[in-house]
């Protein structure tokens, strides 16, 4: 899953924590031409189609490396006609955790009144297996309960070999991991507009390409490749989308862009139930994202990605374009005014470079409990979503209720950030999540309802605290350093997004530690996210001195202090 956390590496991009003139004016201009017109809603609308790519692309192994349900074929009794449940299944099969053993069946009983079955009869019996003596299924020899094909039936991926299908979602991840920093560099590089282009196109080339792979490794550099590519999306987008709208907008702006990635992921498990085959899947949701190349002519490029270069007059030339779709006016004397604040922190900003090392020394602890939330975080986001296809009921319908619970995640944290803070928010969203997750130990099997409606609950929470997270780190490093630092941060969480795939395998050995994992992190890292320094109603710091000392007084209710709301300045991420 690109999650939301690689949108982190953008928040240096964000103008509404900067100071600088470039950026007042240009809030300024942008204030005049309409802070949420027309012009903003059809550039938002553009970056939102992108961000569903991305969301599919980050979680499609779940349904296409995913287990088919199936049993061993009993060859004693099994006849042309066979279905997943015959009656007599219950005597010839184990069953783990109220279903049919996938992998086992029991030793058949040297006894000499076997008959081939007939559709009208019954002669599998109780007395036909030895229900003490299991043993391993023939090899590539089951029987199917749907029709539905994923690698794991198509490349013969079974039993002992199934952490295949898991490693698919790590290779998957570790695309993304490579991906990010990459996008990030040719973003910066050679444009927002290009990189988008660049990585969208390339990503459906891949996805295409992966659909008519016919083996399993294969398979897997197409995964990867794909993810590269893909990975930098929501980043680009999340930038693109919010900086031509005006400060008083941008809250609005990033929930729209997070939304949108809850609805991909709701898009994706409907396709899979509709088209269960894993090649057509890939093809219908890939082949529409071939339409990101006219991005190249019809999205205008990053505004301030353009004066960062130099490159004034076509930044100029998107702002007129804006001011007339608006239908606003927009003189000549303020753009040239634009221009010279421009060149002048162009001029006055070059080599200036903040001690890194000094506040890795500094800020050590708060920078290790913070990748550390954000490796948890990560870890049970997707954990809880992977899981959710192995409840009982419909594993699409539990996928698409785990997605669409995400929404209202997303806007959770904006009653209770300002209200009770950033630490206790972050900690209380965290504790209750792994609560839901330790409560699940102890719902048996069989209680389907309760079994999601805790996922739900614990899905919902781990939300908010990523989102709590994104402003916490935004504000708990200085100005200098924020973006270096949420992006180490937000790297280290990868690595709970490689995990992720694999704890599907830990049930092997105990069905309930893949929640006993997800409880113990969320619940140990919650504890711990209380050692934070609270940075609600104070302003950014700009220093390391400023990041260092924030938390060691309580913010003041002056006017004339020097604290501010950061809600009321707009200082958001």
């Amino acid at each position: 899953m690109q999650s939301p956390a690689s949108a982190t590496q953008s928040i240096e991009s964000l103008p509404a924590t900067s100071s600088s003139d470039e950026e007042s004016t240009l809030d300024a201009i942008l204030i005049r031409l309409g802070e949420f017109g027309r012009f903003q809603t059809v550039i938002l609308v553009l970056t939102c189609l992108p961000v569903l790519f991305n969301s599919v692309s980050s979680i499609t192994y779940v349904f296409t490396a995913g287990t088919v349900a199936h049993r061993c074929n009993i060859t004693e009794c099994d006849g042309p006609q066979s279905v997943y449940d015959e009656p007599w299944t219950k005597y010839a099969i184990p069953t783990k955790s109220r279903e049919l053993d996938q992998c086992r069946r029991y030793a058949p009983r040297a006894i000499t009144n076997w008959t081939t079955p007939r559709e009208d009869e019954q002669y599998c019996g109780a007395d036909n297996f030895d229900s003490e003596v299991a043993q391993d299924c023939p090899s590539n020899s089951f029987i199917f309960r749907d029709e539905e094909v994923t690698i794991s039936n198509d490349f013969g991926i079974y039993c002992d070999d199934e952490w295949k299908l898991t490693l698919a979602g790590t290779v998957n991840n570790v695309g993304q991991f490579v991906g990010i920093p990459l996008g990030g560099l040719i973003s910066d590089k050679y444009g927002r507009r290009n990189a988008l282009t660049l990585g969208g196109i390339l990503s459906a080339i891949f996805g295409i390409w992966r659909s008519f792979t016919t083996a399993f490794v294969p398979f897997l550099i197409f995964e990867f490749l794909d993810n590269v590519a893909n990975s930098s999306l929501y980043t680009i987008c999340f930038i693109i989308g919010i900086e031509l709208v005006g400060p008083s907008k941008r809250v609005l702006a990033c929930s729209v862009i997070t939304i949108f990635y809850a609805i991909g992921e709701i898009i994706l498990a409907a396709v899979s139930m509709y088209f269960p085959n894993w090649r057509i899947m890939l093809r219908i949701l890939y082949i529409p994202a071939l339409a990101i190349l006219s991005y190249y002519w019809i999205l205008p490029e990053s505004v301030r990605w353009l004066l960062s270069q130099e490159r004034e007059t076509e930044a100029t030339d998107i702002l007129k374009r804006a001011a007339r779709t608006n239908k606003r006016r927009l003189s000549d004397a303020t753009l040239d005014k634009l221009i010279l604040a421009n060149r002048e922190k162009l001029n006055t900003q070059g080599g200036r470079r903040f001690p890194i090392r000094e506040a890795c020394g500094k800020l050590f602890f708060r920078i290790a409990n913070c990748s550390l939330s954000w490796v948890v975080i990560v870890l049970v986001y997707y954990g809880l979503s992977l899981n959710s296809v192995f409840l009982g009921g419909n594993k699409y319908y539990n996928f698409m209720l785990i997605a669409l619970v995400e929404i209202p995640g997303f806007f959770l944290p904006c009653l209770t950030m300002d209200r009770y803070g950033r630490r206790y928010s972050l900690c209380g969203y965290m504790l209750l999540s792994g609560l839901c997750c330790l409560c699940t130990v102890f719902v048996a099997s069989d209680q389907y309802y309760l079994q999601l409606t805790l996922f739900l609950v614990g899905k919902l929470s781990i939300t908010a605290a990523f989102q709590v997270l994104y402003f916490f780190t935004s504000e708990i490093f200085p100005t200098n350093l924020r973006n270096s630092l949420m992006s180490f941060c937000s790297m280290v969480g990868r690595f709970g997004a490689m995990v992720a795939p694999q704890t599907p395998l830990l049930t092997k050995y105990y069905e309930n530690a893949p929640a006993i994992l997800f409880a113990f992190c969320a619940l140990l890292s919650g504890c711990l996210s209380l050692l934070f320094p609270e940075t609600s109603n104070t302003i950014l710091p700009t220093t390391l001195h400023e990041a260092h000392k924030i938390g060691n007084k309580k913010p003041s209710k002056d006017p004339n202090s020097s604290t501010i709301n950061l809600e009321n300045e707009n200082t958001y991420i």
